[in-house]
């Protein structure tokens, strides 16, 4: 996995002409091309700048559009099942640092559906991870095996997954995976699975696009749960999926249309306007977790620290299920909470859901971007009274 900067992506998503019903778009007409992402985070998927107007447009909450005349089938400009400008805007920003062309969902989960069910047809064969996000596994029981589709389930482990590619269609992967926090290596594994006949997609949501950038290196699709730290605040809920294929691009957006899986606009203007801050929420929650791991391996009572030196989360094992109940009563500034990614820190035993091959005692936490002496104070202070 790349740590750190990564390389511009050319802007690929901010070119546009013109909109909805003679609309102008919000994409940048000259795409702001710098080589800190950090910088661009900030400026993605804006309009350029005129007299009067607001750096960021506010939602357009309409349904239909003006459209006069016989229009030339098909088409999406008249209707917001199908598009809006504030989705395009969005979807600019994210592509710009994806480096690619995104589309948003109503959810993670709704991404993610979309990403495999538009894909794999009966007969098809994917390989998938057994120990991460759950919800993977669910469309493979509930929705592909029912239809014919064959679903290998193997760890996140580069030779468990290349072990699984002969006759594979496509591979889901997690780096880090969640809760294990497991790197894999994506560029090679990317050549392998290519040559195995197959596509990868990754999900990026726990090291994200300023860390990462699975197309960049060999992956097909990149996915993302927009309701964690892309977004940040803990008050929304959304999905990307980015890709550089155009046939895949026009499935997914065809998919989104047909079952209606379409987000609300003023839910893609919070998540645009929230994407300004992730270079300064990232920075800060990286250096809480890095000062977190440092103390947390200094003490006798807490085992199994990870963190795979990217993004906010921070798992540990403490010594079982009522140590890790105690821990969390005990703190006062980590929210006991299951998401992750946000600006508060919370935290939680992960193994009450049943979902996840973990020790009971296993805690998953998320470092918001409080001050850092504050949240170790916290978990350590916590920690003492748990003991």
């Amino acid at each position: 996995m790349r740590e750190g900067a990564a390389a511009d992506a050319g802007g690929l998503a901010g070119r546009h002409g013109r909109s909805l019903a003679g609309r102008p778009r919000v994409g940048r007409a000259t795409v702001c091309r710098v080589d800190d992402p950090e910088t661009r985070v900030v400026h993605a998927g804006l309009p350029a700048p005129v007299d009067g107007a607001p750096f960021l447009p506010g939602p357009v909450l309409a349904a239909p559009f003006h459209l006069r005349g016989d229009p030339e089938l098909p088409t999406r400009e008249g209707y917001a099942r199908f598009t809006t400008p504030t989705w395009e805007a969005f979807e600019a920003a994210v592509g710009e640092l994806e480096g690619g062309s995104t589309v948003l969902f109503p959810s993670g989960m709704a991404a993610l559906s979309a990403a495999l069910l538009s894909a794999l047809r009966p007969g098809d064969v994917l390989v998938a991870p057994s120990d991460a996000y759950p919800g993977v596994r669910a469309v493979c029981h509930d929705h592909l095996e029912p239809i014919g589709v064959e679903c290998r389930l193997v760890p996140t482990d580069e030779a468990a997954i290349r072990a699984a590619l002969p006759g594979a269609t496509a591979v889901w992967v997690e780096s880090p995976s969640n809760p294990g926090l497991d790197v894999l290596d994506l560029a090679p594994l990317a050549a392998d699975v290519h040559a195995a006949g197959a596509v990868l997609l990754v999900d990026n949501t726990l090291a994200g696009p300023l860390r990462v950038r699975p197309l960049e290196l060999g992956a097909d699709v990149s996915m993302l749960s927009a309701s964690k730290q892309l977004t940040g605040h803990s008050d929304l809920v959304l999905g990307t999926v980015t890709v550089r294929d155009p046939v895949r691009l026009a499935a997914l957006r065809a998919w989104r249309t047909t079952v209606g899986a379409i987000p609300g606009a003023v839910e893609a203007w919070l998540a645009h306007r929230s994407l300004a801050t992730l270079g300064v929420r990232t920075a800060r929650q990286e250096d809480t977790a890095r000062a977190l791991v440092a103390a947390l391996r200094g003490r006798e009572d807490v085992t199994d620290v990870r963190w795979p030196q990217v993004g906010p989360v921070v798992c540990f094992t403490l010594r079982d299920a009522a140590t890790a109940r105690a821990f969390l009563g005990h703190c006062r500034l980590v929210a006991e909470a299951t998401s992750f990614g946000g600006v508060h820190s919370s935290a939680e035993r992960r193994a009450r859901w049943g979902t996840d091959a973990v020790a009971e005692g296993w805690i998953r936490l998320s470092v918001g971007v409080e001050a850092t002496a504050d949240v170790v104070a916290d978990v350590l202070a916590a920690l003492d009274l748990a003991g």
